[in-house]
């Protein structure tokens, strides 16, 4: 009887340890280099928690993301995670997970009604506040130094108009350059790159076609501070003039800092992100309570410092 009872224990453990939450994970993009990094930090951190993790790419396809998400539904994972190829098509993909009653997280990029989001849903990403202000402080700071004081041009590479980051990190450079510290440096043009490098580089010829070299190149991403580093460099500006920055931090936007063409990054943690949404999705998949919003910081990268992010995107 006690030997029964022991492999009836036994059995009971085993079967319990080998249940394994499954997360359906749709991704905007696979192309994106950012989002690659998303992806391998949830996959890295849902085999460390023993669960089943299965992504999909939308392609930047809002009708495919949402297919996407029902596929999930039916199939019956335990939770979704979602980053949004348009931020204002949160609401249905919401609506579907909450119908469906299985937790909805989404990472890296904002819903639009992250502050209605119904039970069992929430954001987990960075305060956007954070990347362009700390992004423009630190260029106004070093044309100051390189004695623009007195006037300063600037060009703006935005990333997609469909995400609010890019429309935020956006913001934020403006409101820095309206400030009496910085209102010396005058926007020229700001347009979309949908954070591709080629569009970025295509654009930034453009530019260099109509006019002189900017004293400033301000990117919403790594991606695009490098397709305008390369156009300024074919056209043989001197990168020493020109300031130009970005945000994520990517090993690519490291090395091109390393070479002394990117002046500035901002450090979005992907590995924080990605492991935040898989835990919170797990939690939710248990019945835990998870804060609406998790907030991963945003850090400055500089050359004084880059050495101490090489390895963390």
């Amino acid at each position: 009887m006690k030997k029964l009872l022991i492999s009836t224990a036994l059995a009971t453990l085993m079967s319990t340890s080998a249940f394994a939450a499954k997360i359906g994970v749709s991704i905007v993009n696979f192309d994106n280099n950012f989002q690659t990094l998303l992806i391998h930090g949830m996959q890295d951190h849902a085999k460390e928690k023993g669960a089943g993790i299965q992504v999909e790419d939308a392609q930047n396809d809002v009708a495919k993301q949402l297919d996407q998400v029902k596929n999930f539904i039916a199939s019956g994972v335990d939770a979704i995670i979602v980053t949004l190829v348009d931020t204002n098509a949160s609401k249905t993909i919401s609506e579907e997970a909450a119908k469906a009653g299985i937790p909805l997280v989404f990472v890296n990029l904002e819903p639009s009604e992250m502050k209605n989001l119904p039970d069992k849903q929430v954001y987990v990403g960075s305060n956007e506040v954070e990347s362009g202000t700390l992004e423009a402080f630190e260029v106004c700071k070093l044309l100051r130094a390189k004695g623009k004081s007195s006037g300063a041009t600037a060009y703006i590479v935005m990333g997609s108009l469909v995400h609010q980051a890019a429309l935020q990190r956006t913001k934020d450079v403006e409101q820095v350059f309206a400030t009496d510290m910085c209102n010396f440096i005058k926007v020229t043009d700001k347009q979309s790159s949908e954070w591709a490098r080629d569009n970025a580089q295509n654009l930034m010829t453009n530019w260099l076609t109509a006019g002189p070299a900017p004293d400033a190149v301000i990117a919403n991403n790594d991606e695009s501070a490098i397709g305008a580093i390369l156009s300024l460099k074919a056209n043989g500006v001197d990168m020493k003039k020109v300031v130009v920055s970005g945000i994520d931090a990517t090993q690519d936007g490291l090395q091109s800092m390393k070479a002394g063409d990117l002046a500035v990054t901002v450090f979005q943690n992907a590995k924080g992100q990605g492991g935040g949404g898989v835990d919170a999705a797990l939690a939710l998949a248990k019945g835990e309570k998870v804060d609406r919003v998790v907030y991963v910081p945003f850090e400055l990268v500089t050359p004084a410092n880059m050495a101490d992010y090489l390895s963390k995107n």
